[in-house]
């Protein structure tokens, strides 16, 4: 009989292939976050002048005499207005000690949204916002003290809530109200602390997890679900054990010394002893005339001088055995087997 499954070096060689491209795309995937994260590219970056960045409402606020400070991690924050453009990748305990030290705070889609909002021109409908007029808000709902724009902006105290950036960057700032709307909450104070959290920022308290984005995690399971189909096609080639004819004639006895050594080498005493007794009961059941399965220590007592006891535990018992044991009970089952014949 030969068993058609792969060994490990088939396996390799159907595997490396998958594997080297899972590398390749995981090593570009980490060089690309690199180098996007050390860059002055990113969204809502002061200094980007890309479309989603914010350069252009920087230099707005600096030729109205406010004073911009990108900073990843803020110390000095009294007296100045905070603009926090990420908030949930920042402790609340630490946001919160910010946000009371500032003179306002300005947290873009933090979390505790009542709902969801489309992102579309909206009327202010609010005297915080009346002299900025339609601007483009959206994104998410929240509670506050005054609402405007549909409750996508709102202002508690010196904390001003909005649920979406788009104001701030440089592709729709010169959008109806947003240039207005963006320099009246950035520009309340001559100083402006826009903090730009990262993964290197010391006031993080997120896991590894936390900080994945959601389209990685969402690839992440996607190859998962392609390696799984990959292993149940190639799994389908394993097949049941055929049999083979063999080049040579290999005797019984040889066979049974071969499986007597391997039984050896594992010191599988017990199994070759329940073996052993197993294979008695099946040959004397029918010699004495009993169904399969059926105990014959009675019938066998019966037929020779040993009692039913004795009989029940030569056949039966499980107490562990040497190979001294394994011997001994060998020439007993002969014995036994023996006996029941010459009745």
């Amino acid at each position: 009989m030969t068993a058609v499954s792969p060994d490990a070096g088939r396996i390799w060689t159907a595997a490396r292939g998958p594997l080297l491209i899972g590398v390749i795309i995981l090593f570009t995937a980490v060089v690309i976050t690199l180098l996007r994260g050390s860059g002055e590219g990113g969204s809502l970056d002061p200094r980007s002048f890309r479309p989603e960045g914010s350069h252009a409402v920087a230099r707005l606020l600096e030729q109205n005499g406010v004073r911009v400070e990108l900073t990843d991690n803020p110390s000095a924050v009294d007296g100045a207005t905070l603009f926090v453009a990420q908030p949930n990748l920042i402790d609340p305990a630490r946001l919160s000690d910010l946000s009371r030290r500032a003179a306002a705070t300005v947290l873009l889609a933090p979390a505790g949204a009542t709902a969801k909002a489309e992102v579309e021109t909206r009327q202010p409908g609010c005297p915080l916002a009346s002299k900025a007029g339609a601007a483009t808000a959206g994104g998410f709902v929240y509670e506050g003290e005054q609402r405007c724009y549909d409750s996508t902006l709102v202002r508690t105290g010196t904390v001003t809530m909005i649920g979406h950036g788009g104001i701030f960057t440089n592709r729709s700032l010169d959008e109806e109200g947003n240039a207005a709307l963006a320099l009246s909450l950035l520009g309340q104070h001559e100083r402006l602390v826009w903090y730009l959290p990262s993964a290197a920022d010391r006031s993080q308290q997120k896991s590894l997890t936390d900080l994945i984005p959601d389209g990685w995690k969402f690839g992440a399971v996607q190859l998962g679900i392609a390696a799984v189909v990959i292993a149940l096609w190639r799994a389908r080639r394993l097949g049941r054990v055929v049999p083979e004819p063999l080049p040579v004639i290999v005797r019984a006895a040889e066979t049974v010394e071969g499986r007597a050594r391997l039984y050896r080498r594992s010191h599988a005493s017990a199994h070759a002893a329940s073996v052993l007794r197993q294979a008695t009961r099946d040959r004397l059941t029918p010699l004495l005339g009993l169904p399969p399965g059926e105990d014959p220590s009675f019938e066998i007592a019966r037929r020779t001088s040993r009692s039913v006891g004795d009989v029940r535990a030569l056949l039966y018992s499980e107490e562990p055995v040497d190979d001294r044991g394994l011997v001994a009970l060998a020439d007993e089952l002969d014995a036994v087997e023996n006996e029941v014949r010459k009745a």
